[in-house]
């Protein structure tokens, strides 16, 4: 049997004639950059949210950026970012000017550990960037008494969570702004790059839609040196029809994980952990393995796909070696990327395939 990582077939099936219609409507309409389904969409996603505003941009990456400008941050500040996590989280405090704090994860939950942030506070901290990784919320109450106590921002980078709660409540409402990612294996994916920046605080809104419509207030009037970075009609159209059936299709991820968490029974295999104030979404199903590598062959040699989230630490890429790290520095964001597998997670698996990865998973030995 083959099982791929991620299809989007039977998402595609079942919305097909919804998406069939959201292109059509945009192309007879003839507009295809901030016009009534950008209006409509980020309406329909801050209401789902639980924010009073929603402004689409480009892509997740730049969500986070331009959230960030919107509070001032730049230049001579620092953000503290998980060492556990995208690089995009950490490439937004870049582009901002901002330095870089890596704070180390739960090596249970792999988001940042609340515990460990107070200390990484200095004069120049800004903001603290939780990031809710894999579908799982972060502990919110401890990382927003730390910056309140220091009076610092907080950032919520949600490219992985939608419609993920902590303690009933949905994540992106916790912060002074968050950041989603639309890309197309996202829960709630556009069919090219987007992304949506949510926040409660409109003058915040106001800057970051400006900023992200190259530093424009209206037109040919340019208050700050802004970019390009608009959800254009057509990803707003699909994001719109794909958006009522969302918390459904949450729903089927969680029957799935439900069904692995109970099914995989290796010891070999370290399952994820979910916190009690968490209702994941399991964008990413993360097992644990110290013979990683010989897992995924096993599993391949088997017909399923998989993944590593990720493989490389951010403080050992090229891309932060000016930074100066060295390989144990953070150990446990290294003890994941070492042993981490991502296992088949995605709307429309069959029980069949369901059971065969359960199955092979155990077989491993």
């Amino acid at each position: 049997m083959e099982v791929p990582f991620v299809s989007f077939r039977p998402m595609e099936r079942a919305l097909d004639k919804d998406i069939r219609a959201a292109f059509e409507r945009v192309y007879d309409n003839s507009w295809y950059i901030e016009g009534k389904e950008d209006e409509k969409f980020e309406q329909a996603f801050a209401d789902y949210i639980g924010t009073s505003y929603c402004v689409g941009c480009g892509n997740g990456l730049d969500a986070l950026v331009l959230a960030l400008k919107a509070f001032g941050i730049g230049h001579g500040d620092e953000v503290i970012v998980p060492s556990n996590t995208y690089i995009a989280t950490a490439l937004a405090v870049t582009f901002t000017g901002a330095d870089v704090v890596f704070v180390e994860p739960d090596i249970r939950t792999y988001n940042i550990d609340p515990s460990l942030i107070e200390a990484a506070v200095t004069d120049k901290t800004k903001a603290i960037m939780p990031v809710h990784l894999y579908g799982q919320a972060c502990d919110m109450d401890p990382i927003i008494k730390i910056a309140k106590k220091y009076d610092l921002k907080v950032i919520e980078d949600c490219a992985q969570a939608h419609g993920a709660t902590y303690k009933g409540r949905r994540v992106g409402t916790f912060g002074d702004a968050a950041g989603f990612s639309f890309y197309p294996g996202k829960n709630l994916g556009a069919l090219g790059d987007a992304g949506a920046a949510v926040t409660n605080d409109k003058e915040a809104a106001d800057k970051i839609r400006a900023y992200g419509n190259y530093g424009s207030d209206y037109k040919y009037h340019h208050i700050y040196k802004g970019q390009n970075s608009r959800l254009d009609e057509f990803q707003a159209a699909f994001l719109s029809a794909k958006l009522p059936h969302l918390d459904r299709m949450n729903e089927e991820r969680r029957r799935i994980a439900s069904k692995y968490l109970s099914g995989i029974t290796n010891p070999l295999i370290t399952l994820p952990y979910t916190a009690d104030y968490a209702k994941p979404v399991w964008h990413i199903f993360a097992i644990r393995c110290e013979r990683k590598d010989e897992l995924q062959k096993f599993l391949k040699e088997a017909g399923i796909s998989t993944n590593n989230h990720y493989p490389i630490p951010m403080h050992l890429q090229g891309a932060y070696k000016d930074l100066g790290f060295k390989k144990g520095d953070f150990p446990i964001a290294e003890q994941i990327s070492e042993t981490e597998v991502s296992i088949p997670m995605y709307y429309g698996m069959t029980d069949e395939q369901i059971e065969y990865v359960i199955t092979k998973i155990n077989e491993f030995s």
